[in-house]
């Protein structure tokens, strides 16, 4: 009986490696076919060009700790990809027998938004793991946020932080209150649900300001 489980379990370790294999090297085609057709350097440079962009230095403090504490609150300490964050969510999702909880770094979320569509696939998301480590080894953390923050949609057709910001609260990014902070902070994780519904929005700031007070401890 041991010797049985002993083989199914090598066999099933196998059958993942097979997969998983499968999965990353259609991936890296994914990735390659995307910058092939326009380099990382170029992508970065069309998003900084926009009329809209603005500077890490000229976006409040307040949104930038909010931002980093509920997307990705070990943004300044990994590498691109968060392994503790990754192992969560493949152990959350063979619980749940769904691909519905998801794992993206800030610099993924980039990635994604720079080359990619929203489709929940491994391939796309293994294509964004290789184009955050183009962007973990081109550019800074601080340039990697401010790109992040800029690309971001906030719904009410808004997409960038001076956009939002402008839009909701009729201020520049610079000059949010920490309320203001916490709850544009809030919006991307679902910008038509939290924008849209006072509640729910409310509800969902009170979530990055706890977010916030652990990032602090």
């Amino acid at each position: 009986m041991k010797r049985f489980l002993f083989k199914l379990i090598l066999w099933i370790l196998i059958l993942l490696i097979l997969v998983s294999s499968v999965f990353i090297g259609l991936g890296y085609l994914k990735y390659k076919d995307a910058i092939n057709n326009l380099s990382v350097v170029d992508a970065v440079n069309q998003i900084r060009a926009k009329e809209n962009y603005v500077k890490l230095e000229d976006i409040s403090v307040d949104y930038k700790n909010a931002v980093v504490a509920v997307e990705d609150h070990r943004f300044y300490f990994h590498k691109g990809i968060d392994i503790i964050s990754m192992l969560r969510a493949t152990y959350v999702n063979v619980r749940s027998s769904s691909l519905t909880y998801g794992a993206s770094t800030i610099t993924q979320q980039v990635g994604r938004l720079l080359y990619f569509t929203q489709e929940k696939s491994p391939i796309r998301k293994t294509a964004e793991i290789f184009v955050a480590f183009d962007l973990e080894k081109n550019y800074s953390k601080d340039e990697i946020l401010e790109l992040y923050l800029n690309i971001i949609y906030f719904g009410n057709g808004y997409t960038g932080i001076k956009d939002a910001s402008y839009g909701y609260f009729k201020k520049s990014p610079k000059d949010l209150t920490f309320y203001e902070a916490t709850y544009l902070a809030g919006l991307p994780n679902a910008p038509s649900v939290y924008s849209e519904n006072e509640k729910l929005g409310e509800e969902r700031r009170l979530q990055v300001v706890e977010a916030v007070n652990k990032y602090s401890e």
